[in-house]
């Protein structure tokens, strides 16, 4: 079993590549090892320069058709702002992006199951559930997997690592993972029945000891995530830990949110540590890495999808262009990445000490960074690499001097 392509892992960013590449004529195996696709509370939202990646791949109407839902403003809220001068001045967010209205809302479990079909339908071989016994790349590639209790060992000019966070392809190519600290804790939940919620608004703010972020799914539903300190890892846990979640968002500062905790929750409540991790060159012979497999943003930021999405796009342009039987070269993907990856690393730890930083120091510095924005917009320009993508933010943002001056800080 000989293919052009053997691509592990049958998330969003595998079963995207497995559906352009079979769409483009190669051979290409899909290997996923669920049976069923869970909310794991992550992945839901893309914003606008993803957007653009999905429609570079041909895949924007089909998420559209599957049920993608675009947020078209957004509002910031804070202990320190009136909430009705926030609701007052909403962001557009179709500036972003040509020809984007927002970012796109899409649920995960759906929003995989709906590629890895396109991937069948293009003519990719999409098996489900996959145990991956053993990756072997160099001159010779090869994956064996046991599928039906059947173990198979498939060849292929590329193997692909699509599996996440704890990648076999990356563990098989000693490719290196480096992870900084952890910022702080996220816990999301999917909530429906939300009265009177504006399907085309996300908000963020911050109050006491809890930050949050909200974003509609459409249907009266909206995922919430709840950022907290990491001194309390144990604040939602137990069997009410998801209405205990809920009543965190009842806030002076956004009023509107009492309707969230009211709501049902729809899906399980996880918590999990955000951080950043990378790789200096997610390829080695005989392999590449695309989205979590090759490195992560602090999920503050929300990037996943879009960062997949490009991910697919660029692996998918070099392995299209690459002549039949030559290695292709995967340098331009890894030196663009690296780059990308820092800057919304560095757009992520803004993010994090203005949004997830609790106490009194840091609602001053939120006081003040609001205060001193109103009057300098350029202050905000991190939210720009965030929205618009990061090679769309001048350089100059990404220096210690421009950190110094949002978080009200002496340059070093």
């Amino acid at each position: 079993m000989t293919y052009d392509l053997v691509i592990v892992g049958g998330g969003i960013g595998g079963s995207a590549l497995a559906a352009v590449m079979a769409r483009a004529g190669r051979r290409v195996l899909l290997l996923e090892k669920s049976a069923h696709y869970e909310d794991r509370v992550r992945g839901e939202w893309i914003a606008p320069w993803g957007v653009t990646e999905a429609r570079r791949l041909g895949l924007y109407d089909l998420l559209m058709s599957a049920g993608g839902h675009h947020i078209t403003d957004h509002v910031t809220y804070d202990e320190s702002l009136e909430p009705a001068a926030c609701e007052a001045a909403p962001l557009p967010l179709g500036i972003f992006a040509a020809d984007v209205p927002g970012p796109l809302c899409l649920g995960h479990p759906h929003h995989c199951q709906t590629l890895f079909d396109a991937a069948l339908a293009a003519g990719a071989d999409c098996l489900r559930p996959v145990i991956v016994e053993n990756v072997t790349l160099g001159a010779a590639p090869s994956v064996t997997y046991t599928h039906n209790g059947a173990q198979v060992t498939a060849s292929a000019r590329l193997v692909v690592g699509a599996e996440g966070r704890q990648s076999e392809v990356r563990a098989a190519a000693g490719i290196p993972l480096h992870q900084d600290k952890p910022h702080h804790w996220f816990a999301g939940l999917l909530v429906e029945n939300v009265p009177g919620v504006d399907p085309k608004r996300q908000t963020i703010g911050t109050e006491g000891n809890f930050g949050f972020l909200t974003f509609p799914q459409g249907g009266g539903k909206v995922r919430v995530y709840g950022g907290y300190a990491l001194e309390e890892k144990g604040r939602f846990h137990g069997e009410d830990g998801a209405r205990r979640f809920l009543d965190a968002f009842r806030m002076a500062c956004a009023p509107q949110n009492a309707a969230l905790a009211e709501g049902t929750p729809a899906g399980p409540l996880f918590s999990y540590f955000n951080n950043d991790s990378w790789t200096d060159e997610p390829f080695a012979e005989g392999c590449v890495l695309i989205g979590d497999a090759a490195g992560w943003n602090d999920p503050i930021n929300g990037l996943g999808l879009s960062i997949t999405y490009r991910d697919v796009r660029m692996v998918s342009d070099i392995l299209k262009e690459t002549a039949p039987g030559a290695v292709p070269n995967f340098s331009p993907y890894a030196e663009e990445r690296a780059e990308r990856m820092r800057r919304l690393r560095f757009a992520g730890q803004i993010q994090a000490a203005l949004d997830m930083e609790f106490g009194e120091a840091a609602r001053e510095r939120r006081r003040s960074y609001h205060e001193r924005k109103a009057a300098d917009p350029m202050l905000g320009l991190h939210g720009v690499a965030i929205m618009a993508g990061p090679e769309n933010a001048p350089a100059e943002i990404f220096t210690e001097a421009h950190r110094a001056r949002v978080l009200g800080l002496e340059p070093a």
